[in-house]
């Protein structure tokens, strides 16, 4: 697994959409800027310096050629990636921290700071379009829903707002109930259907957008620590709908499918360093998804690798073979036919005494005994034995043994 050392704690990190060159923003103010091959080796292609305080937050515009930096200077920063100069500042754009910041129209900017206040720009001017200020505490993550042109944003509050950029208004389109607990990442599955939000303590908790946002319809437990960073999965996998990558406290980047919940592994490990940021490359849709926590790197790891088998069949020739098969279910049922409990043996030992004595008069050939399988309840997230498919890797049960 290639990393790339950057001399300093990173904040976030960001892909330039169509060529291989990612970018960080590190707790010194610098932005780097690194070039990386199909093997993952890199090297350094520039340094930015916009601020002398942390660098938080990147987004590149649609074609990567411009590249925004904010952080703790509260400043909104434009890189032009050609010539690695910083071309335009704006000082001063909010009254707080920045922590975040997404683009979402080809003339429009997102970003939001540690009170909890959103703003939207249009780079093309000076001052913001519009601000919000229905939340009181940080501004953890943005999703951009583009069929509805809806922003939505989860705070540090324990709730979610949704706002419509087409309307003048400053008050959200909706606003949901209190969650009491910090929302910290947000990701969509299930074309776009439904909203997946990462916690403090560890819970996915899932919003159905024709429900409404007042409130989760479900939660997923699992993770043992809190769930900073989620991601899609490239849309070329079969099971892209439902299968997210999240990033947790206790350093590990795990695979999830969600509905029927299944952990499918770990992609990355950080040690003891907190996953802060995931990306994928390729606007989403490449094959390296980059991770960086509280060290002075970034993980580079190759999805091919975990998601493919090594004769290069993709994971939708598995597709197929899978189907109705449930998450190691054979080796399980067998399994559970040895250790079956005393009094369920004793049980059967009197039906087959009972079905063996009324058939003897029937037949002169003794019925086949047939072996009763029983399948026991199983811990969607818990990592037991299974096979292994193409396109998964395996998982320990030490992953969530704290539960």
């Amino acid at each position: 697994m290639p990393d790339i050392a950057v001399g300093s704690q990173v904040f976030d990190v960001a892909f330039h959409p169509a060529e291989s060159i990612l970018y960080t923003g590190l707790l010194n103010g610098e932005v780097n800027a690194y070039r990386y091959d199909e093997q993952g080796q890199n090297e350094h292609v520039f340094t930015v310096k916009p601020s002398k305080k942390s660098c938080r937050a990147l987004e590149t515009d649609a074609d990567g050629s411009r590249l925004w930096a904010a952080g703790k200077g509260k400043g909104i920063y434009t890189i032009d990636t050609s010539t690695h100069k910083v071309i335009e500042s704006r000082k001063n754009a909010h009254e707080a921290p920045i922590n975040r910041i997404k683009r979402l129209l080809p003339y429009m900017l997102a970003s939001g700071d540690d009170d909890g206040v959103i703003k939207l720009w249009d780079p093309r001017k000076p001052d913001a379009i519009r601000a919000y200020t229905q939340h009181f505490d940080f501004i953890s993550d943005f999703l951009w829903l583009e069929d509805k042109k809806h922003l939505v944003a989860s705070s540090g509050d324990g709730t979610l707002s949704v706002m419509d950029v087409r309307a003048n208004k400053t008050e959200p389109f909706a606003h949901s109930e209190d969650q009491e607990d910090e929302l910290l990442s947000i990701v969509t599955i299930k074309d776009n259907q439904k909203v997946v939000v990462g916690t403090q303590l560890g819970m996915l908790s899932i919003f159905n957008r024709k429900s409404g946002w007042g409130d989760c319809v479900d939660r997923v437990p699992g993770h043992p620590s809190s769930i900073d960073a989620l991601c899609s999965l490239p849309s070329a996998y079969p099971s892209a709908h439902s299968t997210i990558l999240t990033g947790s406290s206790d350093g590990l980047v795990r695979a999830v499918q969600l509905f029927p919940t299944k952990l499918l592994g770990v992609v990355a490990d950080h040690g003891e360093f907190p996953v802060e940021r995931i990306k994928v490359d390729r606007a989403g849709q490449g094959r390296w998804v980059a991770s960086a926590g509280h060290e002075e790197m970034v993980k580079l790891t190759d999805l091919k690798e975990i998601f493919e088998d090594e004769d290069g069949e993709g994971a939708e020739g598995q597709e197929e073979e899978q189907e109705g098969e449930a998450f190691g279910a054979e080796e399980e049922n067998e399994s559970d036919e040895e250790t079956e409990a005393p009094q369920v043996a004793e049980v059967e030992e009197k039906e087959r005494e009972t079905r063996s004595s009324d058939e003897e008069g029937e037949d002169s050939d003794a019925p086949r005994e047939r072996k009763r399988k029983r399948k026991k309840e199983k811990d969607p997230l818990a990592a037991g034995r299974r096979k292994k498919g193409k396109n998964e890797v395996v998982a320990e049960p030490s992953f969530f043994a704290d539960l």
